[in-house]
């Protein structure tokens, strides 16, 4: 992931792609080790995904699930739809949207790290997912066809770049005229100090990278994207650190549904 550049002091983007890798390779291969933020089945249903759906996806998948919102309800999903996963992970939300769309959709899941891409693309086979593709590649370059997807997705991955504008400028890209981006990911209520924005250990926990909320918001606007619907998620990071930085940032998680003008 590469830094935006400007004239302010700015995360490491070396330092940082690294310290993202290592913490969601360790997601993938140890989904049962505590880490800055909760993960797993408990997590999702409390986020609102519904029980029975989550019966459906692979439960490897699921353990390594460390979204901060549910957006499905947003996305509206039809049969049918090709739709793009930006930070797809082990592929639960993939597999998820996979059931909505049918065989006759298709759903693209792009991430970065590896051992997340080889557990995911091992369950895609396992459970005969014909309509999944997962691709390596940066979020800011999404290896897809301009104007050729109906819905992109994501979930806390956004939060992790750090040239967001070119993330949303790419997913209206792809998007074809009308269609939809439905995403969770995490925001601030005040700008953080440097003394965080620039940490790569935070960012990779999801929380350096975070923007003021009508700083993120103005992004959909910028790339001709409007937004259509905003919501706040029940969602929180469960270690000390990150705790006091919600506290004294607010901190919190968003759910939003726009739509390519």
């Amino acid at each position: 992931m590469n830094a935006i550049t400007t004239n302010k002091p700015e995360v490491n983007r070396e330092e940082l792609e690294q310290k993202v890798k290592k913490m969601y390779t360790d997601v993938a291969l140890h989904p049962d080790v505590t880490y800055h933020f909760e993960m797993g089945r408990a997590l999702a249903e409390r986020l609102g995904y519904p029980a029975l759906l989550l019966n459906d996806v692979p439960a490897s998948a699921i353990d390594s699930f460390a979204g901060v919102g549910y957006y499905f309800d947003l996305a509206q999903l039809q049969s049918g739809e090709y739709v793009v996963d930006l930070g797809s992970g082990s592929g639960m939300d993939v597999f998820f949207a996979a059931r909505q769309v049918g065989e006759s959709g298709e759903v693209i899941g792009i991430d970065m790290t590896t051992e997340q891409l080889k557990k995911s693309e091992r369950l895609r086979q396992e459970y005969g997912f014909k309509q999944v593709q997962f691709r390596n590649s940066y979020i800011e370059s999404i290896p897809v066809v301009s104007g050729s997807i109906d819905v992109v997705i994501s979930n806390g991955v956004i939060n992790l770049s750090g040239e967001k504008e070119k993330v949303f400028k790419e997913a209206a890209r792809v998007l074809k005229p009308g269609g939809r981006i439905a995403l969770s990911d995490i925001v601030t209520t005040v700008k953080l100090p440097e003394n965080i924005s620039c940490n790569a250990t935070l960012w990779a926990a999801c929380i350096g990278g975070a923007m003021q909320h009508e700083e993120y918001y103005a992004l959909f606007e910028a790339a001709g994207l409007k937004v259509i619907v905003t919501k706040e998620n029940p969602y929180e990071f469960i270690s000390n650190s990150a705790k006091g930085a919600t506290s004294d940032y607010g901190i919190k998680s968003v759910s939003v549904l726009a739509v390519k003008q």
